[in-house]
């Protein structure tokens, strides 16, 4: 007789795999099946791997910087195909352990294209031929993949999506990235500190457009110093390819104007994997490329759940996995809490690193809070000083009425280590009394996160 699942995953991204793990562990009795990679795009060909490239131009450029720490070093270079072979690496360790930490909790694999074939039954295409599951749940983490404007496509050679950008063949000499969301922006980051001679183009009025405006503001302002050239509020019409070299039409200011590059990143953003799985056998909702859910990651059909990029944004794997757990303990019967989405902090892993949870200034004043701001600039920490990373801000909102944190917004050294804090505090409801009472260990960065809650109520020390 064969095995009807409680629960059937199809894709094991961080979303997918988490799910399936979540459901074992509850003792559901459950399958996955995964068309590439273990781990998805995150694991193999996005967070893990740009982060270990990043990790290397950061220690590149913290070596021609010897100099302010009291050291030396001579004839500093980089080999670039043993960066990106270390990346890759990275990225097939964590791979296999994936596969491991499914067979250690009993979790059934199959490698193959999936799709649901009609209701509680997913048809799975693999090397060997095709193969029938019966579940009585369902779950869609199929991810999303890079989006590609008409004119603009990549090519592998001349232009490039995150793939063609994490196994480079060349150094770029002139780069031009379109798009300046956290993937453009770290991969602008990553090959300027190498040298390329960088310009990042964004159809909106500044950069990191998710992000508070004066965080933005003060990053575009350090780029810009690193050497990098920033076009805001202009538009890539089309993109002339000849040998060698790409000529650019980016329309600034309704002007028409013609720039070569060698290299184009286009990172325009994501469009969900909604093909070939099945959505128009039951007739699942999507628009513009994407699942509709409930809160709970439901979509209109009964027993059919969809996470990660495959839905609403924002298109975060630490949501993706979050969501699989949420989704995994409602098909076991328990009562999870829903996701919400402006609890879920936003990580940027440039130089200088870009960290936020919450509600921009702009969205609090939008929704009619009565505010109190508070800041507190990296030169005026001693851990900072000390570091050499004296450049940075921490900003945190808060309701004047209720003192409930609205939103903290970051940019600086090991921001995105930092931002747990604030997030766990909007987690447990934490007033600006509580964190003001919190005794912060000295001497750290984390005690701007302190002055920054004080300084919104006008009693910072250090500033």
């Amino acid at each position: 007789m064969a095995i009807v699942y409680d629960m059937i995953v199809i894709g094991a991204g961080p979303g997918g795999y988490v799910a399936a793990i979540r459901g074992a562990q509850l003792g559901l009795k459950v399958a996955i099946v995964e068309r590439e990679h273990m781990g998805g795009i995150c694991l193999n060909w996005g967070c893990i791997p740009t982060k270990a490239m990043l990790r290397s131009s950061e220690i590149f450029h913290l070596m021609n910087r010897a100099g302010e720490f009291g050291l030396s070093a001579d004839n500093i270079n980089y080999d670039l195909e043993a960066v990106v072979k270390r990346s890759r690496g990275v990225a097939s360790k964590l791979n296999a352990g994936i596969g491991h930490l499914l067979k250690k909790n009993k979790v059934d694999t199959f490698m193959g294209d999936a799709s649901i074939a009609s209701k509680n039954t997913v048809s799975i295409q693999t090397v060997n031929g095709s193969e029938t599951l019966q579940g009585k749940n369902i779950i869609l983490a199929t991810g999303a993949r890079a989006r590609e404007l008409p004119g603009l496509e990549a090519d592998g050679d001349l232009v490039w999506t995150y793939k063609a950008a994490l196994t480079p063949r060349r150094m770029p000499k002139k780069l031009l990235i379109i798009g300046s969301g956290a993937i453009g922006i770290e991969f602008a980051s990553f090959y300027n500190t190498l040298g390329a001679d960088t310009t990042v183009v964004e159809v909106m009025d500044h950069i990191l457009p998710v992000e508070d405006e004066e965080i933005s503001a003060f990053a575009k302002k350090s780029f810009i110093n690193q050497g990098m050239k920033i076009i805001e509020k202009a538009n890539v019409k089309k993109l002339d390819r000849q040998k060698e070299k790409v000529i650019a039409h980016i329309e600034i200011d309704q002007v028409l104007e013609k720039h070569e590059f060698d290299t184009v990143i286009s990172a325009v953003g994501i469009v969900g994997n909604i093909e070939n799985i099945g959505l128009e056998t039951l007739k699942i909702k999507e628009e513009r490329g994407h699942v509709l859910t409930d809160k709970f990651c439901r979509t209109n059909v009964e027993g059919v759940y969809a996470i990660g990029d495959l839905t609403a944004p924002p298109w975060l794997a630490h949501k993706a996995s979050h969501e699989g757990v949420m989704v995994a303990e409602l098909i076991a019967g328990k009562n999870p809490h829903s996701i919400k989405p402006e609890s879920i902090a936003g990580c940027t892993y440039c130089y200088p690193q870009i960290a936020s949870v919450g509600y921009t200034e702009a969205v609090a004043r939008e929704k009619g809070y009565d505010i109190k701001v508070g800041r507190f600039p990296f030169v005026g920490n001693g851990k900072a000083i000390a570091l050499g990373e004296s450049e940075g801000l921490v900003k945190t909102i808060f309701d004047a009425k209720t003192g409930e944190l609205l939103g903290a917004h970051m940019v600086g050294a090991e921001v995105t280590e930092m931002i747990h804090g604030y997030v766990v505090s909007r987690q447990l409801e934490t007033t600006e009394q509580d964190l003001m009472n919190t005794v912060f260990p000295h001497p750290t960065l984390s005690e701007m996160m302190h002055e920054s809650v004080l300084d919104a109520y006008d009693k910072a020390i250090h500033i």
